[in-house]
Parts: structure tokens; sequence; C-alpha cells
């Protein structure tokens, strides 16, 4: 499988682009601090679980509803009937997180699709730098079909354990699998303004964000980070499993169930992208030796 690795001599990337353009491994100082296969065929056995991947054109779940037209949500003159691909019977983080991707002429990774349960054609492009320790991660989804689309973006890292995490927001949404259409002040577990160990079963999502959004700290390592996100909104899911080595911290342009909200009026719903719009999500990760 090929890989790409871009580096500075302190942090070093490797992105699969036959993989979904999947983050493979992200070293800081020596330290990898991804959750990353002996093997990178076990990203097509199980996809959710490993490295940073790319989520587009929605994150988190929508409801799946290929073969039910009953269930099929409409947007505009067009349905929406995805198929189911995760154990809880939705249809989560997206369509390109496991399709081979290609790199252009400009250094950019792009994927395309069109049509099918989804049925707007779209493009997603990615670019990686490194500089100086930090990683920056450029994101954009471009609506390329003829009516506007539903459109969201984010990207999944698995960060290796023990990790203490900080989450600068003031709001959240304490479950990702059930959320009620506003956020509420963080309190108890959910409350991550000062760093340290994220309890385990956390699956929630976290608004009003400071600047920086987020902290990251490897103690046996001796690495930090400080991760910053530009997008039109800006949201953290954060997901702690129990039975997993590793701690998802995710940026994202909505809340969860983005289609829902979008189609009920809620706020921090997935945006319509005009014909030919565009949607942008940057990620930058500052590295420091601690």
């Amino acid at each position: 499988m090929e890989e790409l690795t871009f580096s500075d001599g302190n942090v070093d990337v490797v992105v699969l682009p036959e993989a979904g353009a999947r983050i493979h491994r992200l070293r800081a100082f020596g330290h990898d601090v991804l959750r990353t296969p002996a093997d990178p065929a076990e990203y097509a056995r199980d996809p959710f679980f490993w490295g940073a991947y790319v989520m587009a054109p929605w994150c988190n779940r929508i409801e799946a509803a290929e073969g039910r037209e009953d269930r099929a949500a409409r947007v505009g003159s067009r349905r929406i009937a995805v198929p189911s691909n995760f154990p809880d019977g939705s249809a989560i983080h997206g369509l390109v997180y496991a399709r081979p991707w290609l790199r252009g002429a400009d250094g950019r990774l792009h994927v395309t699709h069109d049509g099918g349960g989804w049925p707007w054609a779209f493009t997603v492009s990615l670019g990686v730098a490194v500089v100086d320790a930090v990683v920056r991660l450029d994101l954009a989804l471009s609506n390329t079909s003829d009516e506007p689309m539903p459109a969201g973006l984010g990207i999944h890292p698995w960060f290796l354990r023990p990790l203490l995490v900080a989450i600068h927001g003031d709001a959240v949404h304490p479950s990702n699998t059930e959320t009620r259409p506003e956020p509420e002040p963080v309190r108890g577990a959910l409350d991550l303004h000062d760093i340290g160990q994220m309890a385990d079963g956390i699956d929630a999502t976290w608004a009003d964000l400071a600047d920086p959004p987020v902290e990251l700290r490897w103690p046996e390592a001796r690495v930090g980070a400080t991760m910053r996100i530009a997008a039109p909104a800006r949201f953290v899911v954060a997901a702690s499993p129990g039975d997993l080595d590793a701690v998802a911290i995710e940026p994202e342009t909505h809340a969860p169930h983005g289609l829902r909200r979008l189609l009920g009026g809620e706020p921090g719903g997935l945006v319509m992208l005009d014909p030919g719009g565009e949607l942008r999500l940057g990620v930058e990760l500052a590295f420091e030796r601690l």
C-alpha cells in the first residue's frame, strides 16, 4: 500500500491514500500518538477504530434508510437513503473514510462521489503540511451537483493512551446517540476545562469552544499538543471507550445528528452548500516536548 510521508524531522505524518487518505501514523519526537495497526490491511476489516480518517459529507450519525422509502429523508427534490454501516443500525461518519483517494498535481489528496443513496455529487480534498512541529490539515468539501447539498466535515483521530485531555468548551451534548436540540452547560465528568484523564464511556460533543479548544498530553512520552480548529462552526466530539487503548478527539463542523438538525431547524446542523459551493475545515496540531 502506498505511503505518503510528511515530516519536518521532529514530527512525521504517514498517509495511506488507498485506505481513505487515512493518517496511518503520527509520530512526535519519536513517539507514536495514534492507534495504528501492525498491518494496514486491518483498516479494511475495521475502518472506524484506527488511525485518523476524514468524515464527509456528514460526521457522526444519520438515519440509514436503504430500501426503506418510508424512512428516507428528503432534501428538496432528492431522497437520502444511505445504507447502515454500524452495529447500531445508523449510517456513520460519511462516505469517504475507506475509499481510495488520488493525489493531484496540487499535492492534495482528492476523492469524488456521484449518486447512489447520497444523491449529490461532491469532491473532498485534503492537504497535509508539517512545519516546525506543527501539523496542518486542510479539508475541503465541494458540491459538484446542480442542486444545494447538505454538508459536514470532520476528522476522526484515535489518540493513544495514557493521555491527558482538556476540552475548553462551556456547553456539551452529553450523548452522541441521543441529543436534544440545545447543548447543556458542562458539569461533572464532562467538564474538561482542566487537563486530566477522561473517564471511560464518554461519547459526547462540546460546543461554545474557546481558543485553543483542545490540549493533549502524553505524560509517559513527555509530549504535548495544542489543537486549533478553523471552520464556519466548530464542535469537538470526544469518545473514550473503556475497552480501547485510545481516545477519539474529533474536530467537526456540526453537532450530532446533523441531518435531523438541518431538517428540523435545530442549531448545529449540516449546512446547505449551493452548487459549486465549498465547506472548509482547518485543523492544527502544535506539538511540544514537555
